[in-house]
């Protein structure tokens, strides 16, 4: 479908060497705190040439078709995106996913500024060839993937988009505390909080935890499984860890319309209980969460906390799949 273009919005993020600077107020203080500290200054000056090599590039192809202009990822939850805009995003994967929920299912062209830096699974083109993908774009004949998003609607009537995953849990190094239902059950938990993830974040945070249950599962195996368990009936042996009883990692197709929660570190005590730890959110199996945290509840998502939703006592959110896509232009 074609999509009428005036404009293109550039999304940064700032580089390393610029968020020095601005710690310590001057370049020439930066460089003598990273190599005083035993590092090298170089590396970072390299990859900030290299990125504003990469910008600037950009936008001398951008301006030949479309007004430009350029924002920093901070300035994302406040800015209002037209109908007629393209968004090119410049940086790594984790920019893509910051910019998605905000632009309305515009489409997305997302570039990878320094190649030997980044991995850019979310970044299909690098500023020598994305030129063409961009001609398409503006006559309405690109290729494009749709990845599901995840939603999260407060009682309150807020609501927040994910497109990696959520956070739900407390603001600092405390226990969460509230009530969770799915497939009907329900139960009351204290962890570290619950992570719900798409299908375009299940390799990421999602991932890290199936690695730490089956790095768990490795720490604690017998090491001499006959000197440990000769006294424990066939029938019970089941209960140590074998090589094909490991958890393997849960991978959704980014388009797939669920996703898959986990509760992070589940402690059973008198008030908590530990049978609700994991499953798929469908249209017909919900995730619902009722807050008891008194404070520092919160919600956020993709790693951006500075539009994070309060999770305290009396919010209940539920969390599902959004009627809202993300647009990744491809090559």
């Amino acid at each position: 479908m074609k999509h009428l273009v005036e404009n293109a919005i550039i999304v940064r993020n700032k580089t390393r060497l610029e968020l020095l600077i601005e710690r310590f107020n001057s370049k020439a203080q930066a460089k003598f705190y990273i190599e005083r500290s035993g590092s090298t200054f170089n590396e970072y000056q390299i990859e900030h040439d290299n990125f504003y090599r990469s910008l600037d590039t950009v936008r001398e192809n951008l301006a030949q078709y479309l007004k430009t202009k350029v924002i920093e990822r901070s300035f994302l939850p406040s800015f209002i995106f037209s109908d007629n805009d393209l968004i090119c995003v410049i940086g790594q994967d984790g920019l893509v996913a910051n910019t998605a929920k905000y632009v309305n299912s515009l489409p997305i062209l997302a570039i990878n500024p320094d190649s030997l830096r980044y991995d850019g699974v979310l970044l299909p083109f690098v500023p020598d060839n994305f030129h063409q993908a961009l001609v398409k774009v503006l006559t309405g004949s690109y290729n494009s993937k749709k990845i599901t998003m995840a939603e999260a609607s407060l009682n309150d009537g807020q609501k927040l988009l994910a497109f990696n995953d959520f956070f739900i849990g407390p603001s600092s190094h405390t226990s969460a505390r509230y009530k969770i239902t799915h497939n009907q059950s329900s139960e009351d938990q204290s962890s570290s909080g619950i992570i719900v993830s798409t299908g375009a974040g299940s390799t990421g945070w999602l991932s890290s935890l199936f690695n730490m249950a089956n790095s768990m599962s490795n720490c604690f195996r017998p090491k001499t499984k006959t000197s440990k368990i000769s006294s424990i009936s066939k029938s019970s042996k089941s209960s140590f860890f074998d090589d094909d009883e490991k958890i393997p990692p849960q991978r959704l197709d980014w388009s797939a319309k669920e996703l898959i929660f986990v509760v992070r570190e589940p402690f059973r005590s008198k008030y908590s209980q530990v049978n609700i730890t994991a499953g798929y959110v469908q249209k017909n199996l919900p995730l619902q969460i009722e807050s008891y945290m008194p404070d520092q509840g919160i919600i956020f998502s993709d790693g951006i906390e500075a539009d994070a939703l309060k999770f305290n006592s009396g919010s209940i959110v539920k969390i599902g799949v959004a009627k809202e896509t993300a647009t990744l232009v491809l090559p």
